[in-house]
């Protein structure tokens, strides 16, 4: 990319520089800090960065243009100059009703897309009246025991003019069926829903733990979702490949790609083993990413992982769509960036990490309400949220050109760093038997709580500054709009899956589970039955529990 002669030069002159100019400086006044390092291990910052440092880049190898192989620039060739990012807050406010209204004011205020947050309970397969939800009905976001609820929670909204990302994994094939269902009740060809399910139940063994069955069947349910959406659902992202819960835990920039890469390949080779062609399904893969404060990082890591991916397809798996070669993802603030104490400076936060994200070239965007640290966060709130994407969107001009880091020389130099570290971790999860082992064995876990560890210890030494927290504290008094779940919310929830198994045909739904039960046991695609059943008002427990049958349930401790 450089002239060999030009480079030579530019090495004389930095060396001339950093003995004549900045020596001298730096010997009377000292620098900040002995060394600067980004969050991710191992990369030192350098003083200055010059073409030497990206001399070996091939522009048309290792960059090229926007919507073109490897895709490091971008996988559009508009960039947001065509379209901007989908603006999808995520939401789910204890009951459907609630969460309908909800989503038609975060609408109203010009959202562009619906994220779909669930309480713990769905998240785990379970029916608010089963005890194992005692105490937590409504609480990290929606109930949703029935298609009843889920009617409830689009009542009004047309699924074929708004696109649904819903953050659900051990029981997704469930709540997509109900999704499914309620677009079939509304009269909305199947071709034309548009979303995502989070479906990526990996990092659950890896990070969250909300799992239900064992790997295996675990998988088995994936493909089967695979096969279906690529015939029937064909706009509809079958799965949200994500680094985001990776990095709350405690991971650096590169193992978060490094590790949902691993998980990515995982799911492709299953879906493989399973007859799948691979340029039938890839296309419809998604992935998701944490954005957080080290926004040139952020942005180095974005356009990293969009050139792995295209060489994991390329090279790997010998993809030919060239959809099949493009990373999309979708992007979250940081959540465990937010701070309780001065809950205002999380505003700048939020912003700073959408920068990164809008520049690294996301194609969809939450962002953080301040008030996260302590709750569900309010309407005022979320609104401020949704008006940063609004402002960077129409007012910041990052979204006037395509990928404008792009040929800085640190921006290019770490997205090599970064790339070289990620296929580090990448081989050694090879060595290792690929990234169901590493989990079995614990050295994905280990990696990320080893991090997570130092990264505690560094700021309860103060060498690592969180403002407002170990550094520039004030005095402050308790913040009393606050969010809250009512406490009768679960009674009241309880009592409306009783009347729902009072009023529903009891036969029918004993026969679509028995279905359940027999699709589970042979090799047919489960998502079918799953639907028949979700359509007589089976409970999302009841069909889970029919799988549960079959499949058993992971106890955790290794796989």
């Amino acid at each position: 990319m450089f002239d060999e002669a030009d480079l030579r030069e530019i090495r004389s002159a930095k060396a001339e520089w950093d003995e004549e100019t900045v020596g001298p400086t730096v010997e009377r006044f000292g620098e900040r800090k002995a060394e600067f390092t980004t969050d991710t291990e191992g990369h030192s910052v350098k003083r200055l960065y010059t073409p030497d440092d990206i001399g070996d880049i091939d522009y048309d190898e290792d960059l090229g243009f926007p919507g073109e192989a490897p895709y490091t620039r971008g996988v559009y060739s508009t960039g947001y100059r065509g379209r901007l990012w989908t603006m999808r807050q995520y939401a789910g406010m204890g009951t459907a009703r609630e969460t309908n209204e909800r989503f038609n004011y975060l609408l109203d205020e010009g959202q562009t897309g619906l994220s779909m947050a669930f309480d713990l309970p769905t998240q785990m397969g379970y029916d608010s009246d089963n005890p194992m939800a005692t105490g937590e009905v409504g609480k990290t976001g929606v109930a949703i025991d029935s298609l009843d609820d889920m009617e409830t929670v689009f009542d009004g909204i047309p699924l074929d003019e708004v696109s649904t990302s819903m953050t659900i994994n051990a029981p997704a094939s469930v709540l997509l069926a109900m999704y499914i269902a309620v677009g079939d009740r509304q009269g909305v060809d199947r071709e034309e829903l548009r979303g995502t399910i989070q479906n990526d139940v990996l990092k659950e063994y890896i990070a969250r733990n909300t799992y239900i069955y064992p790997p295996e069947p675990s998988m088995r349910i994936i493909t089967d979702i695979f096969e279906f959406c690529a015939a029937e659902t064909p706009s509809f992202n079958t799965i949200s490949i994500s680094g985001y819960h990776i990095r709350e835990a405690g991971s650096t920039a590169a193992q978060e790609i490094a590790f949902t890469l691993g998980n990515g390949i995982e799911y492709v080779q299953a879906a493989i083993d399973a007859g799948l062609d691979v340029d039938e399904f890839a296309p419809q893969l998604s992935f998701f990413f944490a954005s957080y404060n080290n926004v040139l990082e952020e942005v180095a890591k974005f356009r990293a992982a969009r050139r792995m991916w295209y060489k994991i397809m390329e090279e790997r798996f010998d993809a030919e769509n060239p959809k099949s070669k493009q990373l999309k993802f979708h992007t979250q603030t940081a959540g465990s960036t937010l701070t309780a104490q001065q809950i205002e400076n999380n505003v700048v936060r939020v912003a700073y990490q959408a920068l990164a994200a809008v520049l690294g070239g996301t194609q969809s965007l939450h962002t953080n309400g301040k008030d996260e640290a302590i709750g569900l966060p309010t309407e005022e709130s979320v609104r401020t949220a949704l008006r940063t994407q609004q402002i960077l969107a129409h007012e910041s001009g990052a979204a006037d050109t395509i990928d404008p880091l792009g040929g800085s020389y640190y921006v290019e130099s770490l997205t090599d760093d970064i790339e070289a570290e990620a296929f580090d971790i990448l081989d050694t999860i090879d060595d290792r038997g690929g990234m169901l082992s590493a989990i079995e064995n614990q050295y994905v876990q280990r990696e990320i709580q080893d991090v997570a560890f130092e990264r505690q210890r560094e700021q309860e030494a103060g060498e690592r500054i969180i403002v407002g927290v170990n550094e520039y504290q004030v005095e402050e008094e308790g913040d009393d709009d606050i969010e809250e779940v009512d406490e009768e919310l679960e009674q009241t929830q309880r009592e409306s899956v009783a009347q729902l198994r009072e009023s529903r045909d009891e036969e029918a739904v004993e026969a679509k589970l028995d279905a359940v039960r027999e699709a589970a046991r042979s090799d047919e695609n489960i998502m079918p039955y799953l639907i028949d059943a979700v359509k007589v008002y089976a409970t999302t427990g009841e069909i889970c529990d029919a799988m549960r049958d079959v499949f058993g349930e992971y106890q955790g401790g290794g796989i």
